[in-house]
């Protein structure tokens, strides 16, 4: 059995437990300082530089004209795809929109702040959108559900999907299954950094974007905080990354079970088990081999690469006060609590961008349809932002109304803070200035 990290909180130095905090982008200049060539070409060459990475990165031949999907290639996913995998999306988008649909904001709200004066809020959907649908370490028609469903439900007008074509030029047939059926047409065979820079900069083929949202590699990561003054990067949402919170209620095998989800999606992911009972480390340390032994290989690899790694496995926690502690200060994309009475342990934990509770809720199917969003932010991000939503794809105005009876009293307060702040215009604006023009 490979040699699975164990981390005893107990007996770790503060830089040794300060080394569990850190995420496989963690440091991206060394992505951020080779994906800078690729923005450039793309910026400048368009649509031969997407053609020419497609080759280099992808493996993939083919041309300019082929870069957009076409109805066809549309249509004849649906008969590529089984009957099952369809019906399960089907599922999941309905869960999805339904849980984006009652989390739509009023198009408008106003409130009288004081008689004949009255602010609000108006939300209106952003213009153009790229979604971000990764495909290096397997097919994401999840990701393609989970971000164009509430880009739809908000009602954004011109949406588009970016994802990395196959060595035989197509995109993965059910990811076209889940755009189609979430009411998206538009994609376009790209991935990584150029796929973020051809959204940003527009090339002869793919029409710019105001905004990308989605997860990606710390390729895509890397280019999107290069391009953060170009194209709004939307949440920050990298490598996967978990934790499996498992108190003394629960068995260490099924913690061991869920603990690899998260690990799988590549070596480049995060996953702990934290607990504070031996018996539950103990137990999943047992049980690994045998679920690793109904993984595939390349998944057993990958996980394997985390778990054994410097950003996974196992933490025995001296109290369950302890795994709270070390669970706020990880902020996690993914927190699991595992636990006969897991709404005990949910009001401890106060940094995780997804919670899901109990032994009948795995990150699986978090990920693939319960309905709350599953791209999250990672890297600790969680402290300060939440899932994607249908708030990400509006943009909110401000309104304000002031009636001729309310504005003298407003106009007295706000000439007095303008000559204190020594702001002139702003203080002969609400001014007997003003009074003269409104006489007319």
């Amino acid at each position: 059995m490979p040699n699975v990290s164990f981390h005893d909180l107990s007996q770790l130095d503060a830089a040794s437990r300060a080394a569990l905090m850190r995420r496989s982008e963690t440091d991206l200049s060394g992505f951020m300082e080779k994906a800078a060539p690729i923005i450039e070409a793309v910026r400048t060459e368009g649509d031969a530089a997407l053609v020419r990475f497609a080759r280099d990165f992808d493996k993939a031949e083919f041309n300019a004209t082929r870069l957009k999907v076409s109805p066809a290639e549309f249509d004849a996913a649906f008969g590529m795809v089984d009957e099952d995998v369809i019906a399960a999306i089907r599922f999941g988008i309905d869960n999805i929109r339904h849980f984006h649909e009652e989390q739509k904001p009023e198009a408008m709200w106003l409130k009288e702040m004081r008689p004949g004066a009255f602010a609000g809020d108006r939300f209106t959907p952003i213009r153009s959108v790229a979604l971000y649908v990764p495909r290096g370490k397997g097919a994401f028609p999840s990701v393609t559900m989970m971000t164009a469903v509430p880009a739809v439900v908000a009602g954004v007008p011109e949406l588009a999907i970016v994802t990395p074509p196959a060595p035989d030029g197509l995109v993965d047939a059910a990811t076209l299954v889940a755009a189609r059926l979430a009411g998206v047409e538009t994609v376009y065979k790209c991935g990584g950094a150029q796929a973020v820079a051809a959204v940003a900069y527009g090339t002869e083929t793919i029409k710019a974007a105001l905004k990308i949202v989605g997860p990606g590699s710390p390729w895509v990561v890397a280019a999107k905080r290069l391009l953060a003054g170009v194209i709004d990067p939307g949440l920050p949402a990298g490598p996967s990354e978990a934790i499996i919170l498992a108190d003394d209620s629960v068995h260490g095998g099924l913690a061991a079970l869920d603990l690899l989800i998260e690990a799988e999606h590549g070596p480049d992911s995060s996953a702990y088990l934290v607990t504070h009972s031996r018996r539950v480390a103990d137990e999943a340390l047992a049980a690994l081999p045998e679920h690793w032994a109904r993984m595939t290989e390349q998944r057993v690899a990958f996980s394997t690469a985390v778990l054994t790694g410097a950003c996974g496995g196992i933490v025995l926690t001296a109290s369950i006060e302890e795994s709270y502690r070390f669970i706020n200060d990880y902020a996690p994309e993914h927190l699991e609590i595992l636990s006969t009475d897991p709404f005990a342990h949910l009001g401890h934990i106060t940094e995780a961008a997804e919670i899901l509770m109990g032994p009948h809720t795995p990150v699986s199917i978090g990920n693939f349809g319960l309905g709350p969003n599953a791209v999250l932010p990672t890297s600790r991000w969680a402290r300060t932002c939440g899932p994607l939503s249908v708030t990400d794809f509006v943009k909110r105005s401000s309104i304000g109304y002031v009636t001729e009876a309310a504005y003298p009293e407003f106009a007295r307060h706000a000439r007095t803070l303008a000559r204190y702040e020594g702001f002139s215009s702003h203080e002969h604006a609400v001014s007997g200035v003003r009074d003269r023009y409104l006489a007319r």
